[in-house]
């Protein structure tokens, strides 16, 4: 064995030596311990102060979209009261002029014995309400001489049928049924045979 063999050799048979480079590693160990156990509370401050932030910001977040959706529901509400109050507007307004014509032939009535153009005026004013009815979309229900059925006729009564072929059809119209928009709006009020 050679110098440096032996001295090796010594240094670690010696429990004084063993000892000491124990204690050394193990202060090596607690430095390091302590180290990362002093940056782990800086570490969790700097999380909670971020979740801090965003928790905030998320409040931010939903106050504004509450509001939001506060004004959103304030506004249809009042559009639709002013849609109700005025639906009709446009469909009354068309009807004035008509109205004005009644007006027009009441005082032809008044002042004219003349029978023939006062049933001429008559019928221009029934045919002008009925022109603006249809470019509203109004359109009336052809019942005479069909089929019967529950969906578009209310039945009022029923008589028996003149022919075999008229039994289970509408015989007479009482009231007219009317369509908005290929909707029906009133049912035709008819007579059935049996």
């Amino acid at each position: 064995m050679n110098q440096a063999e032996k001295e090796m050799e010594q240094h670690n048979t010696n429990p004084e030596n063993n000892q000491t480079d124990t204690q050394m590693d193990i202060n090596t160990d607690e430095n390091a311990a302590g180290t990362s156990k002093l940056n782990e509370p800086v570490e969790e401050e700097n999380q909670l102060e971020k979740l801090a932030a965003e928790l905030q910001e998320q409040k931010d977040k939903y106050l504004r979209l509450m509001a939001e959706f506060d004004n959103f529901r304030r506004r249809t509400a009042k559009e639709r009261l002013d849609l109700i109050q005025t639906a009709g507007k446009d469909v009354i307004v068309s009807l004035l002029d008509v109205l004005d014509d009644c007006d027009r032939a009441e005082k032809q009535l008044a002042g004219s014995e003349d029978i023939a153009a006062q049933k001429e005026g008559v019928l221009l004013v029934f045919n002008k309400i009925r022109s603006n009815l249809q470019n509203k979309g109004v359109k009336a229900m052809e019942s005479i001489n069909t089929e019967f059925d529950v969906e578009k006729h209310e039945a009022i009564t029923e008589i028996p049928a003149p022919t075999p072929e008229l039994k289970g059809k509408i015989l007479d119209e009482v009231m007219k049924g009317y369509y908005l928009n290929d909707k029906i709006i009133r049912f035709a009020k008819v007579v059935v045979g049996n």
